[in-house]
């Protein structure tokens, strides 16, 4: 567990922050620009000093104001990938990677450079200079120098943000594997939607130097009070999915999840594999009973919990279906039709096509490469 309560005050800018978070999967700080995600993680590695306040790291303290605790980044055993790679123009990758194993005793290293350079993918690189390099390899070579220092915890500001989308898709599955593979638990700080969605465990959603809220990832971005932050265009939920089949004959995929199945446009995962879908609120429409005739798919039995209304025209109807949470938007017209309330029993009706492959990311790593069934 990490626990941060700490204050930092400035004329121009103050962060005043407290939370915890569990020291496995990836938390990510995410928030507008100026939220202070940057300077959080800045004290958390000790590069800034908070005026007051704790960090802790499991029973170790890193920071504590009123004990007068506060070890300097070498001793705080944290990795830190900054925004820019940052190597060593004049060492090959190898260097690059050994100089992170030299700030750790041999006695306390806990990975090996060829686990890393494996993880990766990082042989075929390991004669060349970072001119040589994509600014995806340059990344990837970053991220495995950091996790050579073998720290307890591996910090990431941003570390995407200079690249275009391909050099992104090519990395996000490897940051996403670390802490399944390696046992290492990520603070990842980013203000992008489509990064949070692909890597996120828990999110710490941060506005104007504090915290906004703080939960699972399937929780925070289908939360209808947080739309303005995380987008509203965008607003809808995340859902734990299996692949369960795969049809030919019309290129679709079978995906269980909690409350029932879905049918998506063909995954190239392997039957077998967890997914996460993201379903847009502004995609599923609700109905009292099951339709008959219609060019709709997915037909998912759920609840009502909630009816949230900031609008004159429209409202998010946020739903149970089996344990996963799915939100609608509709209009106050079809709200006051259906007569819905909390606890109602609704039908929610999403087109398959709406599951965008952009919104599908394989999250089980470990998953086998089992026989495909055809359905």
């Amino acid at each position: 567990m990490i626990d941060v309560a700490i204050t930092r005050r400035r004329k121009k800018f103050s962060v005043e922050i407290n939370f915890s978070a569990q020291d496995d999967g990836i938390t990510t700080l995410f928030g507008p620009s100026g939220s202070g995600k940057s300077t959080l993680i800045d004290m958390i590695a000790g590069l800034l000093r908070a005026d007051s306040g704790r960090i802790a790291l499991g029973d170790r303290v890193l920071f504590d104001s009123e004990k007068g605790i506060n070890l300097p980044p070498e001793q705080r055993h944290l990795g830190y990938v900054f925004q820019d790679a940052r190597l060593f123009p004049h060492m090959s990758v190898r260097s690059n990677l050994r100089y992170g194993m030299r700030r750790r005793a041999a006695s306390q290293r806990r990975l090996a450079e060829a686990d890393v350079v494996d993880l990766l993918g990082l042989e075929h690189l390991l004669a060349r200079r970072p001119a040589q390099l994509s600014g995806g390899e340059r990344h990837r070579v970053a991220i495995g120098r950091a996790l050579l220092t073998s720290p307890e915890l591996l910090l990431m500001d941003e570390p995407l943000a200079s690249l275009d989308q391909p050099r992104k898709n090519e990395i996000l599955p490897f940051i996403r594997r670390l802490p399944g593979e390696l046992g290492m638990p990520v603070i990842y700080v980013s203000h992008a939607l489509e990064e949070v969605i692909r890597l996120s465990d828990r999110v710490v959603v941060l506005t104007d130097g504090g915290v906004r809220a703080i939960g699972p990832v399937e929780e925070i971005l289908s939360r209808p009070d947080l739309a303005p932050l995380t987008g509203r265009f965008w607003a809808g939920a995340l859902i734990e999915a299996r692949v369960t089949a795969h049809d030919e004959t019309y290129a679709l995929t079978s995906l269980t999840f909690s409350g029932g199945a879905f049918l998506v446009p063909r995954l190239e995962h392997p039957v077998g594999a967890s997914v996460r879908i993201r379903v847009r609120s502004r995609d599923v429409s609700l109905a009292l009973e099951p339709p008959k005739g219609s060019s709709v798919l997915n037909v998912i039995p759920a609840t009502v919990r909630e009816i949230v209304s900031d609008d004159q025209a429209q409202a998010d109807i946020v739903l149970d279906a089996g344990g996963s949470r799915l939100l609608a938007r509709i209009t106050r017209k079809s709200v006051a039709t259906l007569d819905l309330k909390e606890g109602s029993s609704v039908f929610a009706m999403i087109k398959a096509v709406s599951v965008e492959r952009p919104s599908v990311e394989r999250t089980d790593t470990a998953a086998q490469e089992e026989p495909q069934t055809h359905g």
